[in-house]
């Protein structure tokens, strides 16, 4: 088992920046990535970055150059810093652990970004 805990969601003007964190605890060592989605209302739950154990990342196009995920395996925690934030970003964000054996999804509980023009 997984556990995340979110934090760092709130309300900012666009063009501001935001800092999402995540804390990981439990199986750390089962995780094989860690990445961060994004919810809005009535739409689909849609990746937003990824990084992997080996440290690659990856980032949907709509917030590359903008957004960056990174990590601080000493505190088991996931960061994704994101600047020029647009109305568009607005959307639940959730931290999300890849495991291997078994293969399986870790979410948390979320936290809410809202950006105002």
């Amino acid at each position: 088992q997984v556990q995340l805990v979110e934090s760092g969601g709130g309300l900012v003007q666009a063009g501001g920046s935001l800092r999402l964190t995540c804390a990981a605890s439990g199986r750390i060592s089962s995780i094989n990535a860690m990445s961060w989605y994004r919810q809005a209302p009535g739409k689909q739950r849609d990746i937003v970055a990824c990084i992997t154990r080996s440290g690659s990342t990856n980032y949907a196009e709509a917030v590359k150059g903008r957004f960056t995920i990174s990590r601080d395996t000493t505190k088991n925690t996931v960061y994704l810093q994101m600047n020029s934030l647009k109305p568009e970003d607005t959307a639940g964000y959730y931290c999300n652990a890849l495991t291997t054996l078994p293969r399986s999804h870790y979410w948390g509980q979320g936290t809410q970004v809202t950006v105002s023009s």
